[in-house]
């Protein structure tokens, strides 16, 4: 091993213990990595900094822009109304129906996005039938990462395994190359979700006097434990609070309360409007606080504040104007890692954040100052026009359960047709090789905007960004192993300790050393380091280098055993209550099914 090959070996172990422990964003780990070779040789800057513009980067962007252009037409929400009205009473057609839906919404978008669009409507689902929302969020996940075999642009590993083909002088595989051995999975995985992994799943009913229907904002608050919190209180003279904006006055970070409705005085009655970041408190003016009755009379007496009664008819003056929703975070979310203070999210949502619960549970405390985690399901009260613009960002935020109250948002399903046919066309050209693969998701993109499926701001913001710096910053990283001869020297370690088994001992050692790489980095990233390897691997033993490219494909989609192997496993953790080990015992089982389905499959598809 010469020194540059230790040093880079040495940049890929901090790298994975750093993805591992999560103390930095993925992203910013993929930029450390960049400079970590720059700085130390291996790479010069050009070559460092080349994965921001390779041709996958440009083609994974322009397939969140196609993705979203079917959400914001309505496509997908329809088909996920047409899946509650077939699947009727039962749990068993519901599963099989929503695995099937899933996967084939997943093999044309990103798994991430279906898995944020079905998660409300499983929930709805559940709700009705009076189950526990734990009996559809793993089958929900699984699909969504099943659906990353069906074809070559259904998930970022496939297009990486491609890229590495192509980069050894080799054909790559075709659009539908990976699909026989996806349906198949996708096959055996409902078979195994039906038939075991449904007696793995937690059992608990949803609370008692809820199924059937949505919980209205009474209910919603009372959950939080919110329903005697609410206060009505009025500035006096002389109040410190007079003349000061709500942002200004800081009562959640300097008396643990939330100001959430202002009472504006009208000629034919007073009417409640939401407490915007802006809004300016007067002397005789009239506000609304939700907080702990001892906290609301600390705030009372410090400031100069009268507390008035609450009566039943401004009660429902401000459930009309005042909407609450549960919004959950997941793993990309720009509020990860931040407090409410540092996020300033109420000046820039114009939402107050009323409970959070993590793993279930109400957190108690100061809220403003509290870290806000990956998974994390925030109660958001405000207007309830800026809670369904919060149904717009589904990176950021995935609103959960809206009230009964709620009216829906218009989406433009007037142009559902136009994207469906953009949606055609691009499979129709990638599939005959019409023009190159960046080029027709890039005409689709488009053809998005040129039909007014989506905004421009709709298209930037649908963009991945911290997934595409990581995809970035992991080629080059790829490109450093190959060339300080990191690949060869893990390559000749796995034919000289498996090779002499035959070929079908080194695939399965290949499957199983992809699959535990996938415990600690992105899938993506795991194709990125792992497909260089296998086909060296193969190229050694003198035999046919696909079947072992399709493995790593395979493999990096199995990531069912943990929680944290793929963001929509950690999507669905709150929304269907597990807990780790509840992924380690229903996922493991699957991850060792598909494995010997490969080994079974992929050589007779793709001889060696």
């Amino acid at each position: 091993m010469t020194p540059d090959t230790g040093y880079v070996f040495g940049v890929l172990a901090v790298a994975v213990a750093l993805f591992a422990s999560e103390r930095l964003r993925p992203d910013v780990v993929a930029l450390l990595v960049i400079v970590a070779l720059s700085l130390g040789g291996i790479l010069p800057v050009s070559e460092a900094v080349a994965g921001f513009g390779d041709p996958v980067v440009v083609l994974i962007a322009g397939l969140f822009v196609v993705g979203e252009g079917l959400v914001r037409t309505g496509v997908a929400n329809r088909i996920g109304v047409w899946l509650t009205e077939v699947a009727g009473a039962s749990e068993t057609r519901l599963l099989v129906l929503l695995m099937l839906t899933v996967a084939g919404l997943g093999a044309f978008m990103s798994s991430t996005g279906v898995v944020a669009i079905f998660i409300p409507v499983a929930l709805g689902v559940a709700d009705r039938l009076g189950i526990g929302p734990g009996r559809l969020m793993m089958p929900l996940a699984f699909a969504a990462l099943l659906s990353g075999m069906l074809t070559l642009i259904a998930t970022p590993p496939n297009l990486m395994v491609n890229d590495a083909l192509r980069a050894a002088g080799l054909e790559p595989f075709g659009f539908f190359g990976i699909t026989p051995i996806g349906l198949l999975a996708l096959g055996l995985g409902i078979a195994y979700m039906w038939a075991i992994g449904a007696r793995l799943l937690p059992a608990s009913a949803p609370p008692t006097g809820t199924a059937g229907r949505r919980q209205t904002l009474v209910e919603l608050g009372e959950s939080y434990g919110l329903i005697d919190q609410l206060h009505r209180l009025r500035v006096e003279l002389g109040s410190p609070l007079a003349g000061q904006t709500v942002a200004e006055a800081q009562l959640r970070s300097r008396h643990g309360v939330t100001l959430v409705g202002v009472e504006r005085q009208r000629p034919f009655g007073d009417k409640v409007t939401p407490a915007l970041a802006t809004a300016e408190l007067h002397p005789g003016g009239i506000f609304y606080l939700v907080g702990p009755a001892d906290a609301v009379a600390a705030v009372a007496a410090t400031e100069r504040l009268t507390r008035l009664p609450v009566e039943d008819g401004q009660r429902q003056g401000l459930i009309k104007e005042l909407g609450m929703a549960e919004v959950l975070l997941p793993p990309d979310s720009e509020l990860v890692g931040q407090s409410l203070r540092q996020a300033a999210f109420r000046s820039r949502h114009d939402l107050s954040v009323l409970g959070i619960r993590r793993r279930g549970r109400p957190l108690p405390g100061n809220l403003a100052e509290e870290k806000l985690a990956s998974g994390d399901v925030l109660l958001v009260a405000g207007a309830w026009k800026r809670i369904g613009l919060l149904r717009n960002d589904p990176r950021h935020f995935l609103v959960l359960d809206l009230p009964a109250e709620f009216g829906e948002v218009a989406l433009a399903h007037r142009r559902a047709p136009f994207a469906l046919l953009v949606l055609l066309a691009m499979v129709v050209t990638m599939t005959f090789g019409l023009v190159s693969n960046v080029v027709a998701v890039l005409l689709a993109a488009l053809a998005m905007g040129l039909f007014r499926c989506l905004r421009l701001e709709d298209a930037y913001r649908s963009i991945n960004w911290p997934s595409l710096v990581v995809i970035a910053g992991m080629l080059p990283l790829a490109r450093a192993l190959e060339k300080t001869g990191g690949v060869t020297l893990i390559a000749d370690g796995l034919v000289a300790g498996l090779g002499g088994f035959g070929p079908l001992a080194l695939l399965a050692g290949i499957f199983l050393l992809a699959a535990l790489v996938g415990l600690f980095l992105s899938n993506t990233a795991t194709a990125v380091l792992m497909a260089p390897i296998a086909i060296a691997a193969a190229q050694q033993i003198g035999v046919s280098p696909y079947p072992f490219a399709m493995t790593v494909a395979v493999a990096s989609s199995a990531a069912f055993a943990t929680p944290v192997s793929s963001p929509v496993n950690t999507l669905v953790l709150a929304p269907g209550g597990y807990r780790f080990n509840d992924f380690v015992r229903v996922g493991l089982p699957l991850v060792l099914l598909v494995m010997a389905l490969t080994l079974l499959v992929v050589p007779l598809l793709l001889p060696l």
